[in-house]
């Protein structure tokens, strides 16, 4: 059998708890601080320092994610979309320090917007963004994932990607948004990203509300979810993002580690 490739979700507040419990059970972390402009605006090289000194002893691999809140990529608005950028951009910079593969950033389509216009001027906004920096990141050795949030339809961000189509760009899936967020089941999720899906997202919530719990924890079957990932020719990584480090510990029960 194959091992699982996992990953625990470390923000600031819980680095430290999180590397310790990678390094007992020979994963990886994704860190998170990053995706918050009090670091990207703070000492953001002084967290960097500390950070690849604690993940040279991790002994799996390292993602980030990137920053999200208010990011409208492609943004009709020319000096949104700047802002936009930079922040991506200062995202890989960090990303590529810390000796990171994989850099999630979230697509942030306006889901409430169900016209065709809206949602042909998004895709091709976002290959015009997305485009270069996926040529930029594959230079850097990184890989830019793009995670479904309010999208309700796989093929909002699979069109994206299907169209860029250059390996500086795939897919993170949140198993969690899936469900709270779309009628689409996951079996059509993972079929529509198909190839491009490098990159998952897992917890548990209550079926209303994004609250990353347990993988045991919640309504979601993950015995099922699980065997369904791991029936892709090549199963993505498997990146616990849960609040507390004690439910990360439980949840890491369910899953095939490395020996």
């Amino acid at each position: 059998m194959v091992a699982d490739r996992v990953l625990l979700c470390a923000k600031q507040h819980n680095f430290e708890d999180c590397v310790a419990l990678a390094i007992e059970h020979g994963i990886g972390i994704e860190v998170q601080t990053f995706a918050y402009p009090a670091a990207l605006d703070g000492d953001w090289e002084g967290l960097l320092k500390q950070y690849q000194a604690a993940l040279t002893a991790i002994p799996g691999e390292i993602a980030m994610h990137g920053p999200f809140l208010d990011m409208a990529s492609g943004s009709p608005d020319p000096l949104i979309d700047r802002v936009v950028y930079q922040r991506v951009c200062h995202a890989l910079q960090i990303a590529e320090g810390l000796g990171a593969r994989t850099v999630v950033f979230h697509a942030n389509f306006i889901a409430s917007m169900r016209n065709q216009e809206y949602r042909t001027g998004w895709t091709r906004r976002q290959i015009e963004f997305w485009g270069p920096l996926a040529e930029q990141a594959h230079k850097a050795g990184l890989v830019i994932a793009l995670e479904n949030m309010w999208e309700f339809d796989p093929n909002i961000i699979g069109d994206v990607l299907r169209q860029v189509n250059l390996p500086g760009l795939r897919a993170c899936l949140d198993v969690g948004h899936t469900y709270l967020f779309s009628d689409v089941e996951l079996q059509t999720w993972v079929a529509s990203l198909d190839s491009y899906l490098i990159h998952v997202h897992l917890n548990n919530n209550n079926g209303d509300v994004d609250v990353h719990q347990g993988l045991d924890q919640g309504v979601l079957d993950y015995p099922q979810i699980l065997d369904t990932l791991r029936r892709l020719p090549q199963p993505p990584a498997f990146s616990l993002e849960i609040e507390h480090v004690e439910a990360m510990e439980r949840s890491i029960s369910l899953l095939d580690l490395p020996h």
